[in-house]
């Protein structure tokens, strides 16, 4: 990994008095794949605002290889924007569109030709020079706001969810040529989703956010097998979230069953959340099973199905098993003791947004 390329620092932002960002702090390396992942007005898109240059934060730097750059205009920082809605000149075919950076930087016109030639190839779209922007289909467009922000040669690529109207398939062939883009490139990529899947799927350090604070920082294998929080875990993928007692170390009680664990320094007799993944509920025999419950729902997803148990507790357990487990019938659970994740439950509200682990 790289050097510290952009460092926000202590970032604060509202808008009409309502806080979208609290205090934000966070450190992107030179040339990883970096997502800001969250729902709705959780601030993600504001952070990528304010590092473009498109916001001013209240309070805070942005710093870029250790200088402030908080007041300079977005043209004058080393970053383009790539947005949702492509934002391409409709009066100007496809080369005037990937043209448009350069002539303002007053490039000559032969290094415009060769630029934009590079830039078509790059995105797989060679010989489109004299296209109109409405003869494209929304996956052409995209790729070509990607070109026209490649050419210019940023040492950042902001994305503010640019994949988000395109359809399932095209979505994940994009994934692919982004992934493919950055390694080629050396740039260091800024993105922004919703979509936990592609977060998944592309970024080198995935950062979840939630009301305006950093929930968790880190691989995706990080943030999928060791979430902090019950919220990181809940968003990220399938999870079952269940009330515990950690009896002692790697001792918990769920629903009155012990299971072992390998989690440690929680205290003994200490109420906390426990989270297991849908894909690490085993389903056995009901005298095999720590508990023990009946299926009471079933779905067939292709890969595996997916399954509801509902203990007699009432609480209904999602299973993903490639083996099937037919509607009424008595089960036993068992978790095997490293695919159980324990976590501080919060002690307030505020606590929970959040996410502050002890």
């Amino acid at each position: 990994m790289g050097q510290s390329l952009i460092d926000l620092e202590h970032i604060t932002k509202s808008f009409d008095g309502t806080i979208v960002l609290d205090d934000l702090n966070l450190s992107v390396k030179e040339n990883t794949f970096v997502t800001l992942l969250g729902p709705s007005g959780c601030g993600k898109t504001t952070t990528l605002r304010i590092i473009g240059g498109f916001e001013t934060a209240d309070a805070g730097r942005v710093m870029f290889e250790g200088v402030d750059i908080s007041k300079l205009p977005p043209n004058k920082r080393q970053v383009n924007t790539v947005f949702q809605k492509y934002a391409l000149f409709t009066h100007m075919n496809i080369a005037e569109n990937i043209a448009f950076g350069l002539k303002i930087r007053g490039k000559s016109k032969s290094y415009i030709n060769d630029k934009i030639k590079y830039a078509l190839k790059l995105v797989g779209l060679q010989g489109y020079e004299n296209r109109t922007v409405d003869s494209l289909s929304g996956g052409q467009q995209q790729r070509i706001a990607i070109a026209r922000a490649i050419v210019n040669e940023p040492r950042v690529l902001l994305l503010d969810e640019p994949l988000g109207a395109l359809d399932l398939k095209l979505r994940q062939d994009m994934q692919y040529e982004l992934i493919r883009l950055k390694n080629e490139l050396g740039i260091t990529f800024i993105y922004v989703t919703h979509d936990q899947e592609e977060a998944l799927t592309m970024s080198d350090t995935i950062v979840v956010m939630n009301q305006g604070y950093i929930q968790q920082m880190g691989s995706p294998e990080q943030i999928y097998n060791e979430p902090e929080n019950a919220f990181v875990a809940d968003f990220i993928g399938d999870s079952n979230i269940v009330p515990g007692l950690m009896i002692r170390d790697e001792l918990v009680e769920i629903f009155g069953a012990r299971f072992a664990c390998v989690d440690k320094g929680f205290g003994e007799n200490r109420p906390v959340d426990v989270v297991i993944r849908p894909e690490d509920v085993e389903l056995v025999a009901p005298e095999q099973g720590t508990l023990v419950g009946r299926c009471t729902h079933l779905i067939f997803k292709g890969v595996h199905y997916e399954m509801e148990v509902t203990t007699p507790d009432g609480f209904e357990w999602l299973v993903h098993s490639t083996t099937l487990c037919p509607v009424g019938k008595e089960v036993g659970i068992h978790v095997d003791p490293f695919n159980i994740q324990i976590m501080n439950k919060p002690e307030s509200e505020d606590e929970e947004a959040v996410g502050v682990n002890e």
